[in-house]
């Protein structure tokens, strides 16, 4: 049953995006960038080069898209709390992927950099960007944190950037829900389009879990907006969960081991678009 409409209809951001049914998008999980803790000092260039890899290997292997994150700079700051050191980094990683790939890409500044993101990816000619925590508040790892929607979306507007999608998570991974218990996940993706999301996420609890179809569900239950899966899909899950979801963001089953700091392993890309395909022409 289609959510009931709180908003007029936007245009399906996935089929803008992708030619391509039930998009796959993969993860470059970043190296320590300057300014992390890990950060050991270096050569950039190393870190940039270890990207271009990942995506040359995720777009060789037929992924659809490819964000990039700085997963590697924990412990994560929080927004207000993210240096020029950062920003400057992850935009020149971008621009590295982006010169060796033709396959869109997006930003996640992690955690919940909504308005860095939102720069770098005008800056490179991103497409989109992922924030994990839009609307209402939230205990993260990194404490509380407010959606940054209202004024993420005035930024936006600022710089020039409406043709960058905000891709939005939905009882967001890592943390408590106490805040916002009160609301169901359905009532939280009608919060999410309400503030002007275009894409929704539904995640399992941390990175690389798996996301039940009853989560997706339940995210449906509330938007009429496209939703991804955004965590723990492998090709054993792929037939069940596409058959709910519209995509996915996948990081860590693609690395070698499976483990999201390894590079990217094509023979584990090969398996997944395998199974991709086959929903795909079902």
């Amino acid at each position: 049953m289609p959510a009931p409409k709180v908003l007029p209809d936007k245009a399906n951001t996935l089929e803008a995006l992708f030619p391509v049914k039930k998009p796959i998008i993969g993860v470059i999980h970043l190296k320590p960038l300057p300014g992390a803790p890990r950060y050991d000092g270096q050569d950039v260039r190393e870190v940039y080069a270890a990207a271009v890899e990942d995506a040359r290997r995720l777009a060789g292997g037929g992924i659809d898209g490819i964000i990039v994150e700085n997963a590697s700079d924990l412990p994560f700051a929080r927004p207000n709390d993210i240096g020029p050191e950062t920003v400057a980094a992850l935009t020149a990683a971008c621009l590295e992927v982006r010169s060796a790939v033709d396959v869109p890409i997006g930003i996640t500044c992690v955690a919940n950099g909504a308005i860095p993101a939102l720069a770098i990816a005008k800056a490179v000619g991103a497409h989109w960007v992922r924030v994990n925590q839009w609307v209402n508040a939230y205990v993260a790892n990194e404490g509380f944190l407010n959606g940054p929607a209202p004024e993420a979306m005035r930024y936006r507007s600022m710089i020039g950037a409406r043709d960058v999608a905000i891709f939005a998570d939905v009882h967001v991974k890592f943390g408590a829900h106490a805040i916002t218990a009160d609301r169901s996940i359905a009532e939280q993706a009608t919060d999410a389009e309400w503030f002007d999301a275009d894409v929704l996420i539904a995640t399992g609890t941390r990175t690389g879990s798996p996301t039940e179809p009853r989560e997706v569900e339940e995210v449906r239950a509330g938007t009429n907006l496209p939703i991804v899966v955004g965590s723990g899909l492998a090709p054993e899950q792929v037939p069940d969960l596409f058959k709910v979801a519209d995509g996915a963001i996948i990081g860590q089953w693609l690395k070698q081991d499976g483990r999201w700091w390894n590079p990217v392993d094509p023979h584990r890309v090969e398996s997944l678009m395998n199974a991709v395909s086959k929903v795909r022409t079902a």
